[in-house]
């Protein structure tokens, strides 16, 4: 007959593998951008930049427009990406000097955002096969600053148009071991302080992967 004591040690060393398997799939922090604190500037342009591994982008035909705003009052206002101004639909996307993102498994992204009027915004990604990604879910408006996680694994995606920023057909089960930039749209123009996205701080969890 089996031995309940040796059960009961078996049980609790098969359970502390699994605690710590659990443990090794959840990726640590990626990258985090919170943009530096110098006056405001239209566009946003690198030297905005506060993490020195990741390198701007803007995209669209709104780009121009996108600012990195700041107001003195009230006096937590922070540093940010504001959309209000962009002429057409816009995009900016972050990426990594020397690493690829892996957002498969426990994946998530991490923001601090306020919209405005219709505004939702949403991730966009750059395959490392260069195709572009926009997801189905997105930040919609609310009264003030708001922190928001995804879970990449519960994300749908459809191409991305990224020149004109519009988004495609749905794309199934795309490979997300290997993505080379990483961003945000609302798919919209701006139209001021009533209609508009804003973008304080990102943080990405994902395993970093050397670029071939």
């Amino acid at each position: 007959m089996y031995n309940r004591g040796v059960m009961r040690s078996t049980l609790l060393v098969l359970s502390l593998f699994a605690a710590v398997a659990w443990a090794q799939d959840r990726p640590g922090l990626f990258f985090r951008e919170d943009w530096k604190e110098i006056p405001p500037e239209t566009p946003i342009s690198q030297k905005h930049v506060a993490n020195p591994d990741l390198i701007l982008t803007l995209h669209g035909p709104g780009a121009s427009g996108l600012k990195k705003s700041h107001h003195d009052k009230p006096a937590d206002d922070p540093y940010y990406l504001w959309s209000g101004q962009a002429e057409g639909n816009w995009a900016m996307s972050l990426r990594h000097r020397t690493m690829d993102a892996d957002l498969t498994g426990l994946a998530k992204i991490r923001w601090r955002t306020k919209q405005a009027g219709f505004r939702e915004l949403r991730i966009i990604l750059k395959l490392a096969d260069g195709t572009w990604l926009v997801s189905d879910q997105s930040d919609p408006p609310s009264t003030d600053w708001r922190i928001r996680e995804f879970n990449i694994g519960d994300i749908r995606w459809r191409e991305l148009d990224i020149e004109k920023v519009v988004e495609g057909r749905w794309v199934e089960n795309p490979d997300l071991s290997r993505v080379r930039e990483i961003g945000v749209t609302d798919l919209m123009r701006g139209g001021g302080s009533f209609a508009c996205s804003r973008l304080d701080w990102i943080e990405v969890y994902a395993r970093g992967v050397k670029r071939r």
